[in-house]
């Protein structure tokens, strides 16, 4: 346990062991005694995108509105190692190992005050996972962004996908995201300069990144980004592990969140298909989504709309936000105004209910 600091505020980092072995982390932010809120990163990033100190963030907005933050690096986050030299891992293990743990420890501190979710990408994937196994109750609410229970992409980014895990298989554990780690002799150079040669951009990290990797579906509308955040692209991204492909692939085929581990004993508990067991969803669920998404397109208002009809009884709400793509409903410098009121409003509606 250790004290940081985040966006200028005070924060404790607390190690978290999951029922596998491997040390997550947390950090708590925010007014003492407050409701909670569990930030989710998606793939590839870390909490940090939560909390970038050159514009107003998440967790500033949090706390002004009198939530307490706790930013979760999970296995996949670039801040730890697992992605790189770690085990192959899908979003079962997310879903069963590093969730669960996250939420006991956050509630072993907060004892019974409000607990919200807030989960972006593939983090809300590995969240509706976990949820629909009921391996999560008592939520307050939950927030997911970008996509939930019926992810979906386009047609050439779904081809994309399919022929590039199919030709570099087993022989790429994974994608730096830096292209200065990849260096000018590697024999993975002519692999990353054709990944990274779409954009108009000269940084050649955030050519990679921006069209997600070289599968075509664009991270952020370029133009919403803090020039400041722009030139920190290759420390926000890292490593992005390959193992985990196969698994998003067959969930956009299935246009559901699927298990992948089905002769595996010990992911017994989390539902084949999540969307066949939505009515387990205990807690309302603000879904959100830039009009502009490129990585996931209508998931979120596909999944309203297929809720709505298979799972009447559920609160669940749809948001879209104009002009915003997908990451930058967090990381984008007018995120503060254009986003976080619309997450802000659902927690004091429904803290306000708890009390």
């Amino acid at each position: 346990m250790s004290q940081t600091r985040v966006s200028g505020t005070e924060s404790e980092t607390i190690t978290v062991r999951t029922a596998d072995g491997l040390d997550l982390r947390l950090r708590r932010v925010g007014p003492e005694g407050a409701p909670a809120v569990l930030l989710v990163h998606g793939h590839g990033v870390s909490s940090e995108m939560f909390a970038l100190a050159e514009i107003r963030n998440l967790v500033d907005v949090l706390a002004d509105a009198g939530y307490q933050s706790w930013l979760l690096d999970w296995r996949g986050s670039s801040r730890l190692p697992y992605n790189v030299s770690g085990p192959p891992y899908t979003l079962d293990d997310v879903a069963l190992y590093d969730l669960p743990a996250a939420v006991a420890r956050v509630r072993e501190s907060i004892g019974d005050r409000p607990l919200f979710a807030v989960a972006h990408c593939v983090g809300a994937l590995a969240l509706a996972q976990s949820l629909t196994a009921g391996l999560l109750p008592g939520l307050a609410g939950v927030v997911a962004q970008g996509v939930f229970l019926t992810p979906k992409v386009s047609t050439s980014t779904r081809v994309r996908v399919l022929v590039g895990s199919e030709l570099l298989g087993s022989r790429v554990g994974h994608l730096e995201s830096d292209f200065r780690k990849v260096g000018l002799w590697s024999r993975r150079t002519l692999l990353y300069a054709a990944l990274s040669r779409k954009g108009d951009c000269p940084d050649p990290t955030c050519r990679m990144v921006h069209h997600g990797w070289g599968m075509g579906a664009e991270l952020f509308a370029h133009d919403h980004l803090d020039p400041r955040t722009h030139d920190r692209l290759a420390e926000l991204f890292g490593a992005i592990p390959l193992s985990v492909l196969p698994h998003l692939r067959q969930m956009e085929l299935a246009h559901a969140v699927v298990r992948w581990n089905l002769d595996d004993d010990r992911y017994l508990a989390l539902p084949e298909n999540a969307l066949d067991h939505a009515d387990r969803i205990d807690c309302p669920v603000l879904l959100l989504a830039g009009s502009r998404n490129a990585a996931w397109v209508d998931s979120n208002r596909l999944c309203h709309e297929v809720l709505a009809v298979r799972n009447p009884g559920l609160d669940v709400r749809y948001t879209e936000i104009p002009s915003y793509g997908h990451l930058d409903t967090f990381i984008g410098r007018g995120a503060a105004l254009d986003v976080f009121g619309h997450l802000v409003d659902f927690l004091d509606e429904h803290s306000a209910g708890q009390a």
